[in-house]
């Protein structure tokens, strides 16, 4: 992995009331991405991204996140055509999870399944039901 291009806050004030992008990263370098479609607030996708694939989708505008089961950066669509066209990020208030509004390109899933969302199941009575 590479080193974190992205400063520390000065203190918890800059933290949280600053303008200087400080992501904390987790002990494993990683920060949740939480991903919604721009024009529906739909939630997509729940990823983790790593210091270089926060850096890929803020100068790219695509989204990039990082595999923790197979260890390695990778732009969502790059085999499957749905490719993340980034139109706003944000980041929480303590700065250690990411916000991505994005426009699905492709098919405009999201899910590797196939599924727009990886939300596509409801829990009914501890059973799990496949719904839109």
């Amino acid at each position: 992995m590479m080193t974190n291009p992205f400063p520390a806050a000065a203190s918890k004030r800059d933290l949280e009331h600053g303008v200087v992008l400080a992501p904390r990263f987790d002990e494993n370098g990683l920060i949740c991405a939480v991903t919604t479609h721009a024009d529906s607030g739909e939630i997509l996708m729940v990823a983790w991204m790593n210091a270089e694939a926060l850096r890929l989708t803020l100068t790219t505008r695509e989204a990039h996140y990082f595999s923790r089961s197979r260890q390695e950066l990778w732009r969502k669509g790059a085999t499957s055509g749905q490719i993340q066209r980034l139109i706003e990020a944000r980041i929480d208030c303590d700065q250690d999870v990411v916000l991505l509004r994005v426009v699905p390109q492709g098919d405009g899933g999201a899910c590797h399944t196939g599924a727009r969302s990886c939300f596509y199941r409801v829990i009914e009575d501890g059973v799990l039901v496949e719904r839109d």
